[in-house]
């Protein structure tokens, strides 16, 4: 499906082209102009009342944007919000008429900072927040966060209470390296209905651009349930370059492991 039409009285009028985000209080903008965004399917009367203080994004009429769900243009990524009955920014990005849009059910997603000095406090925890920066450009809503030392018995009860608990996603990080305390894989593994090889090994192949050591991190992906659960390097940088090595399948692997049809009203 396609954007096919951009209203906003208040802002000269027909768009075909702006640059959607937010201020630091979360106020949605167009072309740095606070504005709300609305939701409008065919056959509406844009000037109506109820439109005339907002840029109103119009989708076919098949279009069926849930309490929740993410439209994504794939530059922006908005987030429909029922109870204010318009759109929150998740990513800045533009908006055009014409261009193609997909509506994605929110990801259910926990981060899991492995770690013996983060759970003592003893080392800040950068890891897990760009994590849950990077996913949640996804269409991931990061509902749970927790730091827990390097003992495999805890990292496997955290996954599988999430698991339980419905998330489609866990992302751990910490614990992939060589030393006697890296124990994450193996935590992992010792709760895995399913393992899932190529995660881990797209990681080290893409990664090995950064550093010729690459391939000494043991990152390896499982699924318990019906939650993919993933391991990642314990830094910021290793992290964040495994993640975006991975993130052009993520979605689509979980959408296969949930079942989802890939929009939140169908296709």
């Amino acid at each position: 499906m396609r954007i096919l039409r951009l209203y906003a009285p208040s802002l000269i009028g027909d768009h075909t082209l702006c640059y959607v985000h937010s201020t630091a209080e979360g106020d949605s903008c167009i072309n740095e102009v606070p504005i709300r965004l609305a939701l409008a399917h065919p056959g509406e009367d844009l000037d109506a009342e109820q439109f005339a203080d907002a840029m109103t994004i119009v989708l076919p009429a098949d279009a069926k944007v849930g309490n929740g769900c993410f439209v994504s243009t794939g530059d922006a990524l908005l987030r429909w919000n029922e109870c204010q009955n318009c759109f929150d920014v998740a990513k800045t990005g533009f908006l055009s008429v014409s261009a193609p849009v997909e509506i994605w059910r929110p990801i259910k997603t926990a981060v899991l900072t492995v770690s013996d000095k983060g759970s003592r406090g003893e080392r800040e925890d950068t890891a897990g927040p760009e994590l849950t920066r990077l996913v949640s450009e996804l269409g991931a809503v990061v509902d749970d966060r927790k730091i827990v030392p390097d003992d495999p018995d805890k990292i496997a009860a955290s996954v599988t209470e999430w698991s339980e608990q419905g998330f489609n996603l866990v992302l751990c990080t910490g614990g992939t390296g060589l030393s006697p305390r890296d124990n994450t894989p193996e935590a992992l593994m010792s709760i895995a209905d399913k393992i899932v090889p190529g995660f881990g090994e797209t990681m080290r192949a893409k990664t090995m651009v950064y550093t010729p050591r690459a391939f000494l991190t043991r990152s390896v992906a499982i699924i318990k349930g019906s939650t993919l659960a993933i391991a990642f390097p314990g830094s910021k940088r290793g992290a964040s370059q495994c993640f975006e090595a991975i993130a052009p399948a993520l979605r689509h692997g979980v959408e296969t492991l949930a079942g989802w049809e890939g929009e939140c009203g169908g296709k």
